[in-house]
């Protein structure tokens, strides 16, 4: 096969990967590729901040080389940026609200990828402190994450999972998640960002998430539908889909519990608890590969509060809430 530079440094299994599950074609995607940036005309009404080959081809990804659908992400991508200009104003790492977000463990990155080498973010709602961090100020966290891994090709072409551990979320907490937050959230991850999901998994997760998912429900493409799994506290339907070596010991993997700290350390370098401001962080000028160097030097994480596991709590109960939508009240909110 021919290759490209535009595929360098990728294994060739993922490059095999690419050409079947992706439509990617080594010897057109230069062709490809301007064939979308010809369509940018189109939409005079959107800046496009970015037009190289290495970032359009990401979003040729994200839509197994539909053009159309292609430029139609790349579109969004920034109009989104174009609409909430304020939460994109200051992305970077060491931007005021994000660095908390991120040292409160929002997001997880886990260090490996699952079987299919995917990389696996995770969110412990119980943890949001809401006197400490916005809904947007952990979406912007999310965002910039996402951002940053993305910059990893291997990642384009595998995609992502999303577990969240709805243990201990309180129904007030869950009042906060208002409709038109969460739709922001779904027009973010959902229809603006260059990012394969392969799988969005709700773990524990309590009657009043289960009745607001019932209320999103008509945001989401049928595609991502079918890729949200509620697994109650049905651990064994989670390790049919991402295997117990993959995952921590919160999820009943036999990894280690997660370390909140992680990967704020991998993006904000070693010195990331201070509460000092930082001018050497922004995403764009930053090399991912140095900084996960810089967590052997970090010795002691950090202490998070965390929420007790359900395998530690001794509950873990074989059992599939299911779908059962109408019996449940609906959430009332605001």
């Amino acid at each position: 096969a021919a290759m490209t530079h535009l595929q360098a440094g990728l294994s060739p299994e993922t490059i095999e990967k690419a050409r079947l599950e992706l439509n990617e074609n080594p010897d057109i995607l230069h062709q490809d590729i301007q064939q979308v940036r010809d369509m940018i005309i189109t939409r005079p009404d959107i800046g496009f901040l970015r037009t190289d080959d290495a970032f359009i081809l990401r979003f040729l990804r994200a839509r197994k080389f539909h053009q159309t659908e292609a430029f139609r992400l790349l579109a969004q991508y920034f109009q989104y940026r174009q609409l909430n200009l304020d939460m994109f104003k200051n992305f970077k790492a060491d931007d005021p609200g994000i660095k908390r977000a991120l040292t409160d463990g929002f997001p997880g990155v886990l260090e490996n990828r699952d079987h299919c080498g995917r990389k696996i973010l995770l969110l412990f709602a119980a943890n949001w402190d809401q006197s400490r961090n916005s809904f947007i100020d952990i979406l912007r966290a999310i965002l910039l994450s996402l951002e940053v891994l993305i910059e990893d090709q291997e990642l384009q072409i595998n995609g992502f999972i999303l577990i969240i551990d709805w243990s201990n979320f309180s129904f007030k907490q869950a009042s906060k998640l208002t409709p038109s937050i969460l739709k922001l959230a779904i027009e973010g991850l959902q229809d603006s960002f260059p990012a394969r999901f392969g799988g969005v998994h709700f773990v524990n997760q309590p009657w009043y998430i289960h009745a607001l998912y019932t209320l999103i429900k008509p945001f989401l493409k049928d595609k991502t539908r079918k890729r949200i799994f509620l697994h109650g506290n049905n651990l064994n339907s989670l390790h049919q889909l991402i295997h117990p070596e993959c995952l921590p010991s919160e999820f009943g993997g036999t990894l280690p519990p997660y370390d909140m700290g992680t990967w704020a350390r991998t993006l904000l370098g070693p010195d990331y608890s201070d509460e000092n401001e930082y001018t050497h962080t922004s995403y764009n000028a930053m090399h991912i590969k140095h900084a996960s160097s810089n967590l052997e030097r970090e010795a002691s994480p950090k202490p998070m509060k965390r929420s007790q596991s359900v395998v530690e709590a001794g509950t873990l109960k074989h059992e599939d809430p299911g779908e059962s939508e109408n019996t449940q009240p609906l959430l009332a909110l605001d």
